[in-house]
């Protein structure tokens, strides 16, 4: 027990709690940042993460057959989620639509493949660890502090900016595959936010 009193706690000196969705300007920084640099392959899945809003596990694990019929991209696929072997949906708009197969075809892939293969030998697929780097790159280019932002970051963009315009909490949580409303709501940390709004427009 000795070696572990003057451990440092995990978390000294990094920001703690929800990681913040992107903002649309930062999104489309991104963008502008991975066409100028050609890079086909971040360009895919960083539209592909902001659409699916699928999990880190679940995003590289998908495979070539999940997003396409025949030659044609999908505008909308389905796949079982691995932390709660619940089937979930999501949309492929054009932009990412026209990344995943500009992706498919640079990279020559096959439909039983994985949409993201690893560089590295011993991984069939990007890794969840590679993909946070992948992620912090992309943070990092948009002038952001990479400490703040992650791999939910990308989750939750999207699913934040619904609820935002809609205020459907049901269609979020169908979206992100939450199981309990509850579950949504802590996630999106609305409660809190959305009793600030209304009080910040109640005058006395």
């Amino acid at each position: 027990m000795e070696s572990t009193r003057f451990r440092e706690p995990w978390n000294k000196g990094k920001l703690v709690g929800q990681k913040p969705p992107l903002k649309p300007k930062d999104i489309w920084a991104i963008r502008i940042h991975l066409q100028n640099a050609h890079q086909v392959r971040d360009l895919a899945m960083f539209n592909l993460a902001i659409d699916s809003k699928l999990r880190d596990c679940d995003l590289v694990n998908l495979r070539v057959r999940d997003v396409t019929h025949g030659n044609q991209i999908l505008p909308r696929s389905m796949v079982m989620q691995r932390k709660t072997q619940r089937p979930v949906q999501f949309e492929l708009t054009e932009p990412t639509r026209t990344a995943v197969a500009a992706w498919i075809a640079k990279a020559n892939l096959k439909s039983e493949q994985y949409l993201f293969p690893s560089r590295v030998t011993r991984s069939p697929h990007v890794s969840t660890r590679q993909y946070a780097r992948i992620v912090h790159q992309w943070i990092a280019a948009a002038g952001l502090d990479t400490s703040a932002y992650g791999t939910h970051t990308m989750r939750r963009t999207k699913a934040t900016l619904i609820y935002k315009r809609t205020k459907n909490l049901r269609a979020v949580q169908l979206l992100l595959g939450h199981a309990k409303l509850e579950s949504t709501v802590r996630y999106l940390g609305i409660e809190v936010d959305d009793a600030l709004e209304i009080s910040e427009q109640t005058e006395i």
